[in-house]
């Protein structure tokens, strides 16, 4: 089920990263040849521009929205006049410095420097999910992977198996209260990946109790996940079992 997640989220929300280059020994892990750009709105209900990091033909958006404290330096710096600008967007993960120029208000590019937290390393290693470099721990600040998120699943029965698993489960926003609620519909989760398939292909609790109403009220999560993808609905569902149980 990991390939799907692979091809369906990460790959769409496109939160990966190049591989680190290689650093002086005892130096602190460090990103170069990392770009920003400003986006406009994507027209999904948001209208604020969005804050583009580009690394290797990898990409990702972050919003300039508000939604997230650390990243409202960023959102100030690139309001202002034009002119040179500078910034930084510091997060457990590390912090992303970038300089660059505005051409107006919400118009420039530039280059970023993204330099890893070791502190932050450390507590991923000791639960287990060791980041396999630089690369990954951008991809961390990128999507906000924290060690909360980390442990908040992990009290919820669904533990990440490893750092690809905690990227995966942030990018798709694969959340504790998530978690408990699939669980709560009734949903048998018998691992992370479950609950991120489930995500991807836009499975909520309420899709859940729809097939469970329908009379499929002990399906596997693959089983669930697949009707998802097929766009089969609770009613559909109950036609189908309708004219089962009538031959």
């Amino acid at each position: 089920m990991k390939t799907l997640i692979v091809t369906t989220g990460l790959a769409m929300l496109s939160a990966l990263v190049s591989a680190a280059p290689m650093q002086p020994a005892g130096a602190a892990p460090t990103l170069t040849d990392i770009r920003w750009d400003i986006l406009p709105p994507d027209g999904d209900g948001g209208d604020e521009p969005r804050l583009r990091i580009r690394s290797a033909g990898s990409n990702s958006t972050l919003a300039l929205d508000g939604s997230r404290p650390e990243v409202e330096p960023a959102k100030r710096a690139l309001s202002g006049a034009a002119g040179a600008v500078a910034f930084r967007i510091a997060h457990q993960a590390g912090t992303l410095a970038c300089t660059g120029r505005l051409a107006t208000r919400n118009d420039g590019d530039g280059e970023c420097r993204f330099a890893s937290n070791p502190t932050f390393e450390r507590a991923l290693s000791d639960r287990g999910l060791s980041p396999e470099g630089p690369s990954d721990l951008l991809a961390m600040l990128l999507v906000d992977a924290t060690t909360d998120l980390a442990d908040g699943l992990t009290r919820a029965g669904l533990r990440p198996d490893d750092s690809g698993d905690l990227i995966a489960a942030a990018a798709l926003h694969v959340t504790p209260a998530y978690v408990r609620d699939l669980k709560r519909a009734p949903m048998k989760l018998g691992s992370i990946d479950d609950a991120l398939a489930c995500r991807a292909l836009g499975v909520d609790p309420a899709y859940v109790r729809e097939l469970a109403a329908a009379g499929y009220d002990d399906l596997s999560a693959e089983d669930i996940v697949a009707m998802k993808a097929l766009d089969v609905t609770g009613d559909y569902a109950r036609r189908m079992n309708e004219a089962g149980a009538r031959r």
